[in-house]
């Protein structure tokens, strides 16, 4: 059953930003709410694949570009497995570390930028204002049936003590429902009515119904409107890309 449209949140449009010459997509209103936040969405022609065949050397000078972003001494990512495992960053050495598996991550340390590669499945950003603290979680449908969403949520509340009422949320740029066509058992494994024949799913509005039904307030769901399938600013796993851009985010060493 779909949330009724006055709990729907409204779609948002990202702003590009140049960040030392990296081109990102933001959420402006985010930008002044959250002055000592760093967010963003990488772009076409950043490709941040550690296998897409791309030359390894071009890639990793990326990468070493994302952490000489200001305020930024350690990058953390992982192999990302469909799963619901978050992972808490309590520190860490300066540089680049890739972890053991998981899906997402969380910290509120400043300095440590959270990032995880997408190219279709969406990009979720929870921020917490008190303390403040940030995760960011890589969600395709598989992740989000293993219960990727709710592990974000049990983090904050086990690690922090907050509630998902007290955060806010952003669901960034993925594939559309137009251009999402999927299995029937996708939608049951989603909780979904079974349409009985392939056809197409909101995985942002399933993840947004699902926050709200945890304790997210509304007006403190963002969700992009974005497709990466059809923007060209974006690379699509199912445009046939195997590049990948990078959500990341970082509470900012100096922030006020």
């Amino acid at each position: 059953m779909h949330a009724p449209a006055s709990t729907r949140p409204t779609p948002e449009h990202e702003v590009t930003a140049e960040l030392q010459g990296i081109r990102v997509l933001q959420r402006a209103d985010w930008n002044d709410r959250f002055p000592w936040l760093l967010h963003g969405v990488t772009t076409r022609g950043f490709d941040m694949a550690l296998r897409s065949g791309a030359p390894v050397g071009d890639v990793m000078a990326r990468w070493d570009q994302l952490q000489a972003l200001p305020g930024v001494r350690t990058v953390v990512h992982a192999r990302q497995i469909h799963g619901s495992g978050v992972r808490v960053h309590d520190g860490g050495t300066p540089g680049l570390h890739l972890v053991s598996p998981v899906d997402g991550h969380l910290t509120r340390v400043p300095g440590v930028l959270l990032a995880v590669s997408v190219a279709d499945c969406v990009p979720v950003f929870l921020v917490s204002e008190a303390p403040r603290a940030v995760s960011v979680l890589h969600a395709g449908w598989r992740g989000v049936a293993a219960g990727i969403l709710d592990a974000g949520f049990a983090a904050f509340r086990d690690r922090l003590g907050v509630e998902p009422s007290e955060l806010h949320l952003h669901l960034g740029p993925a594939i559309s429902e137009p251009e999402y066509e999927v299995s029937p058992e996708v939608h049951r494994a989603l909780g979904e009515p079974d349409p009985g024949e392939p056809s197409p799913l909101d995985l942002r509005r399933v993840l947004s119904e699902r926050a709200v039904r945890a304790g997210v307030l509304p007006s403190r769901i963002g969700v992009s409107a974005r497709c990466t399938r059809t923007d060209p600013l974006l690379h699509s796993h199912r445009g046939g890309d195997s590049m990948r851009q990078v959500a990341f985010a970082v509470i900012r060493e100096a922030g006020p």
